[in-house]
């Protein structure tokens, strides 16, 4: 179509994202080694690279038009941007690029496609540390294993990885194929050094598995030596057995293996319009004589079998066997000089451990030093969250503000007031925002009343705005009377209230009534009540994730560990 010439491949990295990265890293490579090259990467998430930056992406790019922006070109990462015209009318759902328009403005305007800098480092970060963390990476372990699984590895260490796949996804069918071992019997077994990834190790490691006594299959105690040995052969022997379970059973010299494929359905139809099988009957012995030798024509010209991703690891096993001289003596020899393995102790992460894991991640997020950290200010967790509260939400989410140090709430009194004004038609002197908030309950409690009638609504229309208030007011006034009294009054801390003498005297002879319940109408300190709320559900917490941090955190704020708790522990532990 109108894709241009290119190369392309598709990996299947497993549990292990980090092989993905190294992906990345060596398309980067190529990219810088090869400057007039452009490349492009995603997985079954999409343009993961713009996730991995997603803190950072202009307010434009989304989901839906980002296909065919994301480019590495000269070892840089490039975005391709909006056009003029659609950055001008602000349309953000703009259609994705074509591959070639991408690739047009790519070579045409690189320096305007080169992603901004807060994008490319948190992509770079990823794949920083290579070449040198490929080694890293790395996990040598010994194994006993059949002779023939030893000498495959010679020639393929790679094949590893499949045999762990496999037996790690193991379902029942595979395992019948194991009660007896055809392929890979254990009278012939040998130590030797399997090189894995940590990934792969940590999946056979981490597994429980028996294996079927007529598999012959036997372990050790698990104080012996070299019991862990025996048990990694034993379970990669298993995967082994499964991938040439798997093969169809046909000799060497058969040819029964038949080409299949998109490729090779065109080159049969190319045949058949060009006539090669002059007419024969599909079926008769002339007819098959001729698809044998095309079919050894495909095979040895078209797709060569190095070149193929068509075969199968078992395939590749069964052929390396048949084409492998074992030398068992040889093999014997080596294993009396083998190597030592490599310290597995990075598999059992302690608590300390991970604690300093997640304060090394902390540390790497936050926006400022430790000593600054240590300077918290309870104001600013109050201004944080209504920072966050003011923000308007939309189906997508709410909006998560940076930090209260970089934009701080602001209030417009006069703008409100004469908002207030245009819908109530009242004096700004009258209102506060308090007054709007009693206004818009009671607009709720009206329309969820299934009690009112016509008659009374029409005379509510009649009502005017300053005797409207008054109703409110008294509304309200009435409501807390009765609410502090209650548990759910007492539960506020209400603001200190200095009152002179005279005004407490003046209480007093009232009236039983009012001398009782005014002292207990103090206005309530919302940001008291509201920091007080915020770190009760921190402390609840008990140091996981949950939503007072992540709320904070995602502006900025980071909460300090509860050291009146982490007290009590230690006196209760002692």
């Amino acid at each position: 179509g109108e894709t241009p010439a290119h190369i392309g491949g598709s990996t299947l990295f497993g549990d292990n994202v980090e092989d993905e990265w190294f992906i990345v890293y060596l398309i980067r490579e190529i990219t810088r080694e090869f400057p007039g090259l452009a490349a492009r990467i995603d997985d079954n998430d999409g343009e993961f690279l713009l996730i991995e930056a997603a803190d950072f992406l202009p307010k434009w790019l989304n989901p839906e038009n980002s296909n065919n922006r994301v480019f590495f070109y000269k070892g840089e990462l490039h975005i391709i941007p909006l056009s003029e015209t659609d950055e001008q009318e602000c349309d953000l759902s703009v259609a994705s690029p074509t591959v070639s328009q991408g690739l047009k403005l790519l070579s045409t305007r690189s320096e305007e496609c080169l992603a901004a800098e807060p994008i490319r480092a948190a992509v770079y970060k990823r794949i920083s540390g290579y070449p040198e963390k490929i080694q890293a990476s790395f996990h040598r372990a010994h194994c006993y294993l059949p002779a023939g699984i030893v000498a495959v590895l010679r020639q393929r260490p790679s094949l590893v990885a499949a045999a762990v796949q496999a037996f790690y996804l193991r379902d029942p069918a595979d395992l019948r194929a194991c009660r007896c071992f055809r392929t890979f019997p254990p009278e012939q077994r040998v130590m030797t050094t399997v090189t894995f990834t940590k990934c792969l190790y940590a999946q056979l490691m981490q597994q429980k598995f028996v294996a079927d006594r007529r598999s012959g299959y036997t372990l050790p105690l698990p104080s012996h030596p070299q019991y862990k040995a025996y048990e990694l052969g034993m379970k990669l022997a298993h995967g082994f057995e499964i991938l040439c379970s798997k093969c169809s059973e046909v000799s060497p010299d058969s040819k029964t293996n038949v080409p299949h494929g998109p490729l090779w359905e065109r080159f049969l139809n190319s045949l058949k319009e060009k006539n090669y099988f002059k007419g024969q009957l599909e079926g008769s012995a002339k007819y098959l004589e001729l698809l044998h030798m095309a079919e050894d024509y495909f095979q040895q010209s078209v797709a060569k079998p190095e070149s193929s991703a068509e075969v199968s690891p078992g395939d590749e096993i069964l052929t390396l066997l048949r084409t492998t001289t074992i030398d068992l003596e040889e093999l014997e020899r080596d294993a009396a000089c083998l190597p030592p393995e490599d310290d597995d102790s990075w598999l059992d992460i302690t608590p300390d451990d991970l604690d300093q894991l997640l304060k090394e991640a902390r540390n790497e997020s936050l926006p400022s030093s430790n000593e600054e950290e240590q300077k918290y200010d309870l104001e600013a967790v109050a201004e944080s969250m209504k920072a966050f509260v003011s923000k308007v939400s939309t189906h997508e989410g709410a909006e998560m503000p940076w930090s209260s140090d970089e934009s701080h709430v602001t209030f417009d009194v006069d703008s409100f007031t004469e908002a207030l004004d245009r819908i109530l038609g009242a004096d700004s002197e009258e209102l506060d925002s308090d007054d709007l908030d009693e206004e818009q309950e009671f607009d709720f409690s009206d329309e969820d009343d299934e009690d009112l009638d016509a008659e009374n609504q029409g005379q509510e229309q009649k009502v005017s705005p300053n005797e409207l208030i008054g109703s409110l007011k008294s509304y309200m006034n009435e409501m807390d009377r009765e609410l502090a009294h209650t548990n759910v009054g007492k539960s506020f801390t209400t603001q200190r209230k200095e009152a002179s003498s005279v005004k407490a005297t003046t209480s007093q002879r009232a009236g039983p009534d009012s001398g009782a319940e005014d002292p207990e109408l103090t206005p309530v300190d919302v940001d008291m009540n509201l920091v007080a709320n915020l770190l009760e559900s921190y402390s609840a917490q008990s140091g996981l994730a949950g939503p007072t941090s992540n709320i904070l955190q995602s502006m900025g704020v980071y909460l300090p560990e509860n050291a009146d708790h982490i007290a009590s522990n230690e006196a209760s532990t002692q």
